[in-house]
């Protein structure tokens, strides 16, 4: 089983670490343009193996997409990181290209592979990968959801101080500071819904904490933030690479789910062998309902902005 990571920066390098210490592969490749770059960061992660009881071979390499042949799973990390200020749509005009060339580069000698997007704006950077390569829109993945629902439950862990992984929510919506959606509603702690230990305004709160969570941490650390990115990524990849079948709020094509056509947003998925195996069909109300029209909205305008940036 072999993985590659498109990109070796913070995001990249974390997500080849990650997949490889959770023994998903036997091989990842990591591939970055800077020379050497991937190489030094492959080595240094090798030097762990036998400290942290991983066999996985990890392979750097500078821009030799020869060296990913075969691979069954490719993430996409590639593209250049937020900064303090700055949104995920400002990105568009520099990570349309690069994510485009990637896209078509790594089918070449992967025609089989299953393509996570995690390069922003993620949402419009999974439709574009969609568009530009022709795949079945079973293959593409964009990871956004996956990230927003793990900041959604550390934020509700935090509230009830209970423990993390006793928490159930996912993150609908965009990857975006304003078009996520945290489902309080249906939110838990084992089975007892959160509202039960939380007030409607402390759960507005950790709403708006986690659709800002990733701006917060830019803010803080200068750039985007990179541990559970990565993490995210490689809980996705084992879904993927182990058949697990997980509900994963995942960015996809929708062709008349939740009323959505020809647009990549982040609903719940079913995630297995064969990537996107099932669109859940969560039941939403109507305030949800509207929140998601909302979102798809400002989705389909930055895949317009994008249009007019490719165009």
């Amino acid at each position: 089983m072999k993985i590659t990571v498109i990109g070796a920066g913070n995001v990249g390098a974390t997500c080849a670490n990650a997949i490889a210490q959770r023994r998903i592969a036997s091989e990842v490749v990591l591939l970055d343009i800077k020379e050497n770059y991937a190489e030094g960061k492959a080595l240094d992660m090798m030097q762990c193996a036998t400290t942290l009881g991983f066999n996985t071979k990890i392979v750097g390499c500078t821009n030799d997409y020869a060296r990913t042949a075969g691979s069954e799973v490719v993430v996409i990390t590639s593209g250049i990181p937020r900064k303090p200020g700055m949104t995920r749509e400002e990105l568009i005009g520099i990570n349309a290209g690069i994510v485009k060339t990637v896209s078509e580069n790594v089918l070449v000698h992967s025609p089989n592979a299953i393509i996570v997007v995690v390069s922003n704006p993620m949402d419009t950077m999974t439709y574009l990968a969609l568009k530009s390569t022709g795949l079945p829109k079973n293959r593409i993945i964009g990871m956004g959801g996956a990230l927003d629902s793990s900041r959604f439950k550390t934020y509700l862990s935090l509230a009830i101080d209970k423990p993390a992984n006793d928490i159930h929510g996912m993150v609908i919506g965009g990857h975006g500071d304003t078009t996520m959606i945290p489902l309080t509603r249906l939110a838990s702690h084992n089975g007892v819904p959160v509202s039960q230990y939380l007030s409607t305004e402390k759960l507005e709160e950790v709403s708006a904490a986690t659709m800002v969570g990733g701006k917060t941490l830019t803010g803080m650390l200068g750039t985007s933030a990179w541990y559970a990115p990565g993490a995210a990524v490689a809980y996705l990849v084992d879904s993927i690479v182990n058949d697990q079948k997980k509900m994963i709020p995942c960015s996809v094509m929708l062709d008349g789910e939740y009323g959505q056509n020809d647009i990549c947003i982040g609903v719940p998925c079913i995630i297995g062998k064969n990537g996107v195996e099932e669109i859940v069909d969560v039941q939403l109300n109507d305030a949800e309902k509207v929140l998601f029209e909302k979102s798809a909205e400002a989705v389909r305008a930055m895949n317009n902005a994008l249009n007019e940036v490719i165009a």
